[in-house]
């Protein structure tokens, strides 16, 4: 049993991977510049105009790069399924790591979400009827952070689940 809750911890780290890795390197290379330009002033879009999305970038980068460092770990645990010390190690910084992608994905959704409706009431206007591709690139990376939370919120339980099945 413990095996093979090891080897679902395993798989749903590569599928954390892929999502974390795959919206840092969406986000960070969105930009959109208007095909008008005039003689001295150009309209363009770049993610890092926005502190938010440069903390998604930082956040997402942070999580994916713990992901793969907590990949031999995993293969330990898929070996020796006894191993109990490491897997409590592994689950405080599982949280910890989730806590720090929920706040990056987050705080990137309300950007995004204003970039889409705007605010009348603080009479902030949406920009995506401008930045089409720029709106859709931002808003597709949000798709593999929520998701690197998802496996999150499964890996943390699967490995409470393990631990207590000694």
């Amino acid at each position: 049993m413990n095996r093979g809750l090891s080897i679902l911890d395993f798989i749903f780290k590569l599928l954390a991977i892929v999502g974390t890795l795959g919206s840092s390197i969406a986000m960070a290379t969105t930009n959109e510049t208007l095909p008008f330009v005039t003689r001295f002033v150009r309209f363009r879009a770049e993610y890092d105009d926005f502190p938010m999305f440069t903390y998604f970038v930082v956040a997402n980068s942070i999580v994916c790069a713990y992901l793969v460092l907590s990949l031999p770990p995993s293969i330990f645990h898929i070996l020796r399924s006894t191993a109990q010390g490491s897997r409590v190690l592994l689950i405080f910084s599982d949280t910890a790591m989730l806590v720090l992608l929920t706040a990056g994905a987050s705080a990137a959704a309300s950007i995004v979400y204003l970039a889409h409706k705007g605010n009348t009431k603080a009479n902030w206007l949406s920009i995506c009827q401008q930045f089409n591709s720029f709106c859709e690139r931002i808003s597709g990376s949000l798709i593999g952070s929520f998701g690197g939370v998802a496996m999150f919120i499964v890996l943390i339980p699967l490995s409470a689940v393990a631990l207590s099945q000694r």
